[in-house]
């Protein structure tokens, strides 16, 4: 008898990181029950039984993270191994982008937002995979091989922070960084199963690469395996640099006696409908809501296709911006020959609607009053992540022609980009099981600044409906 091949991959074992999430890793090293540099020597280990398998980092740098587990930071998380997205500067490391267009050097420097994050006490062991310039919502290229996911290594592991997702979900590490410009902490957790919070814009160090923005798309954050890991994480953020301007986030520990008023939308902006799985699990999520005790309703969409539209121009401005300056805001050694065909495709269709950017940056900047005004008569809303669960591997290829990827994608990833554009937090939790027995997310929303009341219903759910384990 031919044994099936195995396509779900994980790394968890009875080594010194176990089945805990990085608070309880964190607790363990304080405890003096194992040590940092035996966690971090648990976490290489599992890192190269499933790489080769998921494609998940860009750039080992084990040497120096054993080196720091010896000495770890202090902080909530002091000694916990994490990988950084290769995006973002750590000094000593390059930032490739996701591209072979960069040959990025040895950042001379911690980017502002790393210093916020390794505050928390993390032992850095490598960079994790992007697609190219974080453009795509699915970790894949044109050349190279994509990253996977490892509940099914034959589907997308979603994007842009896919190595991050992929490489928590299959247990390597319990805890990475990750950062959403579109949706790109959302969409990963929503792929591998895990929890992805998009914080306030503003609420913590904004990110180098969206500074001069005329609108900043971009917060940083971090996907997890539990509520209370993205909780800690936030309240560390918060005791490094409180935000500005917004109401407080200390740590949130648990579920509130609140009841809620939840809207509750089931499609998007597209037209196109949710596929029946998703629409499923967030159907289902309601009713749990109201068993729960909370008022759901179904609400309007707070915009309408023009958001899509300023949306769609923003997001090949950028690649414009990429694509022809590359040399001033990539590297000086940046190699426009060698993007993909999805990052020169979105470049051309700038190009070619360039006349509409005063308009869609103004469309994008009244989108936070009208995400604001939303949140009226409601608390939270509830929606799927994605139109539909994550497509297997090829679908959103960087090598499957512009116009039709192109296409696919913004149906794929309709529901998150009002986030970015408007500075609302919101979160994705891995709630619902696809027909292919795939993780489906369902996104909740609240007000600007408003993470607690995200943190607490998440806290809620999770208790309700524990999510799934990869290892059974």
């Amino acid at each position: 008898m031919i044994n099936e091949p195995t396509t779900r991959i994980h790394a968890f074992s009875d080594d010194a990181l176990g089945d805990l999430d990085a608070v309880g890793v964190a607790a363990a090293i304080s405890s003096g029950q194992i040590s940092a540099r035996e966690a971090a020597e648990a976490a290489i280990a599992r890192v190269e039984r499933v790489n080769p398998e998921i494609n998940g980092v860009q750039l080992r740098d084990f040497e120096r993270g054993l080196e720091h587990s010896d000495h770890p930071a202090p902080g909530v998380f002091s000694g916990v191994p994490t990988l950084v997205k290769d995006n973002t500067d750590v000094a000593g490391l390059p930032s490739d982008q996701g591209s072979l267009a960069v040959k990025a050097r040895a950042a001379v420097a911690n980017a502002p937002f790393t210093e916020q994050f390794l505050s928390a006490g993390f032992t850095v062991l490598g960079k994790s995979t992007m697609p190219e310039f974080g453009f795509n919502a699915s970790t894949e290229y044109a050349t190279l091989p994509p990253t996977r996911n490892p509940w099914n290594i034959n589907y997308s592991s979603g994007a842009s922070s896919g190595g991050a997702a992929a490489l928590v979900a299959a247990g390597a590490v319990p805890i990475a960084h990750a950062n959403d410009g579109g949706g790109s902490i959302r969409i990963p957790a929503a792929a591998c199963g895990l929890v992805g919070l998009k914080p306030t814009r503003g609420r913590v160090v904004p990110a180098a690469e969206s500074a001069k923005m005329p609108v900043d798309v971009v917060s940083n954050g971090v996907v997890s395996r539990s509520v209370r890991d993205t909780a800690y994480f936030m309240a560390a953020t918060q005791a490094y640099l409180p935000a500005k301007g917004m109401p407080e986030l200390g740590l949130v520990e648990g579920s509130s006696d609140r009841r809620l008023r939840i809207g509750l939308i089931l499609d998007s902006v597209t037209g196109v409908p949710t596929d029946d799985d998703t629409r499923k699990s967030v159907e289902h999520t309601a009713g749990l809501l109201s068993s729960l005790g909370h008022h759901v309703t179904e609400v309007d969409l707070p915009v309408d296709t023009r958001f899509m539209e300023d949306f769609k121009h923003y997001w090949a401005m950028l690649a414009f911006s990429t694509q022809h300056f590359g040399k001033k805001v990539m590297s000086p050694d940046f190699d426009k020959t060698l993007t993909d065909p999805f990052t020169r495709g979105l470049a051309a269709r700038f190009l070619r609607q360039s006349w509409r950017t005063p308009m869609a940056i103004r469309g994008l900047k009244r989108s936070t009053q009208r995400y604001h005004a939303a949140f009226a008569d409601v608390d939270v809303i509830v929606s799927p992540t994605l139109a539909y669960v994550t497509p297997e591997l090829g679908y959103l290829s960087p090598a499957v022609d512009f116009p039709t990827v192109f296409e696919r994608l913004v149906r794929y990833a309709a529901f998150t980009p009002l986030n970015n554009a408007s500075g609302g937090p919101a979160i994705s939790l891995p709630l619902g099981r696809s027909s292919a027995d795939m993780p489906v997310g369902v996104h909740i929303s609240a007000d600007h600044g408003d993470e607690q009341t995200l943190l607490e219903i998440a806290y809620e759910l999770e208790a309700a409906q524990p999510f799934a384990r990869i290892q059974g």
